[in-house]
């Protein structure tokens, strides 16, 4: 294993986001402020419990998680697909560094730019509506799986991209919508007995439930299924990625 390769990759990689902190910090920071200004202090107090939970204190868990995956997908898709764009990835390729080695710099520093952001959010929500948290080691094991697989998950994106608004197609038209349908301002509970049945097929729907399980110990969906759909979808990012160097797809040309 090049150490070497993977710390400089990986500095590099971190070293943008001090560069660019209103965008890569501030921005989410204050954006996720304002749900919970707006739907955490203003309409949660006039909005009964859910499963025993105040509404404010409900929502974080799903907010958090949309700041997550919203992030890990930028940081990891920008991070690669700049060097694409410049051409300078051709450097990355003939470096004595193993296509491993390559995913473990640009993955591992848009995974720690989440943690790192998720924690700050986490930190703002006491500002706002107070919470607990009941199981706190897997509150953080769940932050750090889900920064991991949506990293990933990006770093796909930011390979098959061929233009900058290719970036956003996914996080803005398909993500975004997944996370608010996914049960961050509601529980699937609420909905009519069809409507419960469709929700399942989204897959943000147990990253929320589980990630919520952490905070409260109550979720839509049971919290192993929550995880091993969460390493499901960790594995089929692995395969992508690895089919991805194997045929040099979008790399190469």
């Amino acid at each position: 294993m090049n150490i070497y390769g993977i710390r400089a990759i990986y500095k590099f990689e971190m070293a943008r986001m001090w560069r660019t902190l209103m965008q890569s910090v501030a921005s989410p920071v204050i954006s996720t402020s304002l749900y919970f200004v707006v739907f955490g202090s203003a309409i949660g107090s006039r909005m009964g419990e859910i499963d025993g939970i105040s509404y404010g204190a409900f929502i974080i868990p799903g907010l958090i998680m949309l700041s997550l995956l919203m992030q890990s997908i930028s940081n990891a898709s920008f991070g690669i697909y700049m060097p694409k764009f410049s051409g300078t990835i051709y450097e990355v390729l003939s470096a004595p560094v193993s296509y491993l080695e390559v995913v473990i710099g640009y993955v591992g520093a848009a995974a720690t730019k989440s943690v790192i952001l998720g924690i700050i959010i986490l930190i703002t929500a006491r500002l706002f509506v107070p919470y607990t948290i009941l199981h706190p080691f897997w509150m953080f094991a769940f932050l750090v799986l889900t920064s991991v697989t949506f990293s990933l998950f990006g770093f796909i994106i930011g390979i098959w991209a061929d233009g900058f608004e290719k970036l956003q197609i996914v996080p803005l038209m398909i993500v975004t919508p997944l996370v608010f349908l996914g049960g961050t301002f509601y529980s699937i509970d609420m909905l009519p007995e069809i409507w419960q049945t469709i929700t399942l097929f989204n897959p943000v729907v147990y990253l929320i439930s589980g990630f919520r399980w952490a905070f409260y110990g109550v979720s839509d969906v049971h919290v192993g299924i929550s995880v091993g759909m969460t390493l499901f979808f960790l594995l089929a990012c692995v395969a992508t990625v690895w089919w991805i160097f194997k045929t040099g797809y979008r790399l190469r040309s």
